[in-house]
C-alpha cells in the first residue's frame, strides 16, 4: 500500500535520491544499471546504493583504474515498473525520467506510461522529462512530495513540474577531463591539454536537455568564482530556494561551495553525493550546483 494514496510519485534512479529519503516519502525508484570493468575484469552493478559508503567505493573503483559503463533503462522494464505499481493499488502515477538530450529514456518511459495506462481502465500515468540528471531530476521529485502533501492531483502536479527544468540553472565542475572524453563531450586532444594545465570544464544543460561545456576554467577556485558571478546575474528565488550541491567523492570542495554560496545568499546549500549511473560519465572529484531563478535557463 501507498502512504499516500492521492498519487505515486516514481523515477528512474538518476534522480539521485538517498534510499531513506525516498522511503519516507514513498518515491518508488526503478533502478538503472552500470558495468564495471577493472583489470579486465567485469563486474554488474545495480543503481540503488542503501549506504554511503557504497558510493565513496564507487568512486575509489574509479579512481584505481576501474571503468563504468552504463546503460538505458529498457521498455521492458519500464512496463514491469510501472505494472508492478498498479498491482499495488496505484491509480494515478507521475514518473521522471532522465534527459531526453541525453538518453532515449525519457522517449521509452512516455510509450511504457501510454500502453500500461491503457491496458488499466481508470489508470493515468504522467510521464514528465527532467531535461536534466541528479540533482536536478531529483528536486523535481521533492517539489512533486510537496505539491503531493499540499493536496494538489496528479495532473495539476505533472503540469507545474513540466516547466520547472528550465528555471535550474547548472554548474556541472568536473574534476578531470578524462570522463567526458571517454562520452564524446571533448576531444582526445582537449582533454590531454586540459589535464595538464588542471582545466575545470563548467557544463550546463541546454533547453533540450543536452550537457555543453560552458567554459573551462584554470583550477577549481576559479570555477567556483564564475559559478557565484552567474548567480549573480540570474539569482536564486527566495520563496521555496532550491540550491543543491552534488559531488563526486568530492565533501572537501563541496563544503568549501557551500560556504561560498551561504556567505552571498543566506542559505546553505543541500549537499549530495552522486549515484553511480551520472557519475560514471562525470568521473570522481567533481562539484556540481544547481539553483532554481525566477528566470528560464538561457545555456546552449
Amino acid at each position: 500500500m501507498f502512504k499516500d494514496p492521492n498519487f505515486v510519485i516514481s523515477s528512474d534512479s538518476t534522480c539521485d535520491l538517498y534510499r531513506d529519503y525516498a522511503v519516507a516519502n514513498d518515491i518508488r525508484i526503478v533502478p538503472l544499471r552500470y558495468t564495471m570493468e577493472e583489470n579486465g575484469a567485469l563486474t554488474e552493478g545495480v543503481d540503488d546504493f542503501a549506504a554511503y559508503g557504497e558510493y565513496v567505493d564507487f568512486y575509489r573503483r574509479l579512481r584505481a583504474g576501474g571503468f563504468s559503463r552504463t546503460s538505458m533503462l529498457t521498455y521492458e522494464a519500464h512496463c514491469a515498473h510501472f505494472e508492478k505499481l498498479i498491482a499495488e493499488g496505484a491509480r494515478e502515477i507521475i514518473h521522471l525520467s532522465l534527459s531526453s538530450g541525453l538518453s532515449p529514456t525519457a522517449n521509452v518511459a512516455a510509450q511504457a506510461a501510454a500502453d500500461v495506462a491503457a491496458k488499466h481502465p481508470g489508470c493515468k500515468i504522467y510521464p514528465v522529462d527532467s531535461f536534466a540528471a541528479t540533482i536536478g531530476q531529483g528536486e523535481l521529485a521533492c517539489e512533486a512530495v510537496r505539491m503531493r502533501a499540499e493536496g494538489k492531483s496528479a495532473a495539476e502536479t505533472a503540469e507545474l513540474l513540466r516547466p520547472m527544468p528550465f528555471h535550474f540553472q547548472y554548474a556541472i565542475i568536473a574534476n578531470d577531463l578524462y570522463y567526458l572524453k571517454k562520452g564524446g563531450r571533448v576531444s582526445a586532444i582537449a582533454a590531454a591539454a586540459g589535464t595538464v594545465l588542471k582545466i575545470k570544464p563548467v557544463l550546463s544543460f541546454t533547453k533540450e536537455g543536452k550537457l555543453i561545456v560552458i567554459e573551462k576554467c584554470k583550477g577549481m577556485k576559479k570555477a567556483f568564482s564564475r559559478t557565484l558571478e552567474r548567480m549573480e546575474k540570474m539569482p536564486p528565488v527566495v520563496e521555496n530556494r532550491i540550491i543543491h550541491i552534488v559531488h563526486t567523492d568530492n565533501e572537501a570542495d563541496a563544503a568549501t561551495l557551500a560556504d561560498l554560496v551561504e556567505a552571498r545568499w543566506g542559505t546553505r546549500p543541500t549537499i549530495s553525493i552522486m549515484g553511480p549511473v551520472i557519475g560514471s560519465h562525470v568521473g570522481p572529484g567533481s562539484v556540481s550546483m544547481i539553483w532554481r531563478t525566477k528566470e528560464v535557463r538561457n545555456d546552449g
